[in-house]
């Protein structure tokens, strides 16, 4: 769900990107929704010191060269209404109101420079003058919405990481990467969804993503991992783990129900469950709720797991699924990573609608480079892959996850 957007990885905290192995090239791009408040604080910048007023001044030196050697016949003095205008777009509130003034001064100076049958006179002054009121006026209107767009990006930047809490590395004692590239550049959360839980009966991890978009799947989506986090440390079973977490959101929308939520009310999740037990390095549990199923990626090759029989979490009591899908115990080879992904990478589609061959360009990928076997290399590759199939465009919330025992 992090920015979102994209960038380097982040080991274990998403949009986003710690342990970065190498930039992909469209990185250097401008990012989808990003700001451009942002995009010029980075630009108008050269050493940490803002260069935005040599813009307006080059055009205001510029003008008055214009005017002085072309003759009287033909006068550009009355273009400096355009300098605080040019002000207004890139320049502080106080930087475009000294251009304001210093263009009317400029202005008066510059006319009564010529001999009066060339001034062009009090119409074109009032012009400048006016015009420099205008150009505040709009940056102040600038100025402000930017600062309420900024703000609107910390707060969603801040859900974003109580929802998909940074993930210390080796927590729970596994290796892990993850990265999440919301849909929505300027919400940067969206209802994808991961963590780890180590507890008293080994360490525990979920992916999923909930069905929908906006806010709705956010509140399932944080519903699911605060019982995670919870029955993830305390239940012996990974099967109980499971079974808590299909009553979780069960409960999640009755309550919707009662307060007349609407469609919000149906909403279900696929995930994947998976558990790490004390004492069996070489085994991981897993439970499938109606998700795609992990890939192992390992030296020797890769290979999908089995993909269970279960139903997204919120349809198993339509189904009347007595109990929570079975648990499934999977060896692994030391070196082995589970690779988990929601549909942002699966049904990502290229200019010939032709789906992203994730299994096929991971199993390339791991021939050319064993070392891809680590989750955050492997992390980096799938990213960038499904970036650059989808030509930079994100269709679905989009998250790549990546773990292993340390």
């Amino acid at each position: 769900m992090s920015g979102q957007g994209t960038g380097p990885v982040r080991r274990g905290l998403g949009p986003w990107r710690h342990g970065d192995s190498g930039r992909s090239p469209l990185d250097r791009l401008p990012r989808a929704g990003d700001p451009d408040a942002l995009r010029r604080q980075h630009l108008l910048r050269v050493r940490g010191r803002s260069v935005a007023w040599i813009p307006p001044l080059l055009v205001l030196v510029t003008i008055l060269q214009v005017d002085w050697y072309t003759g009287g016949e033909f006068r550009t003095v009355s273009w400096i209404v355009l300098v605080p205008g040019i002000a207004a777009a890139i320049c502080g509130v106080w930087g475009t109101a000294v251009f304001a003034v210093l263009g009317v001064a400029t202005y008066a100076l510059a006319d009564h420079a010529w001999p009066r049958q060339y001034q062009t006179g009090l119409p074109d002054f009032i012009l400048v003058g006016v015009g420099g009121v205008l150009a505040v006026l709009a940056c102040v209107v600038r100025v402000r919405g930017e600062r309420r767009m900024l703000h609107m990006r910390d707060v969603a930047e801040t859900t974003r990481r109580t929802l998909l809490r940074p993930l210390p590395p080796g927590w729970g004692g596994l290796d892990h990467a993850a990265v999440y590239l919301a849909a929505d550049a300027f919400a940067r959360v969206g209802g994808d969804f991961y963590d780890i839980q180590p507890g008293l009966h080994g360490t525990r991890a979920l992916v999923g993503d909930v069905q929908g978009k906006g806010l709705g799947a956010v509140e399932a989506a944080a519903a699911l991992l605060g019982t995670f986090r919870e029955a993830g440390y305390h239940e012996p079973e990974l099967a109980s783990v499971a079974a808590r977490l299909e009553t979780r959101i069960q409960r999640h929308g009755l309550h919707l129900a009662a307060l007349g939520a609407g469609e919000d009310v149906d909403r279900f999740a696929t995930a994947v469950l998976l558990g790490f037990p004390v004492g069996e390095p070489d085994i991981v549990e897993v439970v499938n709720f109606g998700h795609e199923p992990p890939l192992v990626v390992g030296p020797r090759g890769v290979r999908s797991l089995p993909p269970g029989h279960g139903l997204p979490l919120g349809l198993g009591e339509l189904a009347h699924m007595d109990g929570p899908p079975p648990t499934l115990r999977i060896r692994l080879a030391p070196g082995e990573t589970l690779l988990v992904v929601t549909d942002g990478v699966t049904e990502a589609r290229n200019g010939d609608g032709v789906f992203y061959p994730l299994k096929s360009l991971v199993r390339e990928g791991v021939l050319a480079d064993p070392q891809l076997t680590e989750p955050d290399r492997l992390v980096t590759f799938v990213r960038d892959g499904t970036l650059r199939h989808g030509g930079g465009h994100l269709a679905d919330d989009t998250t790549i996850f990546a773990v292993r025992r340390s």
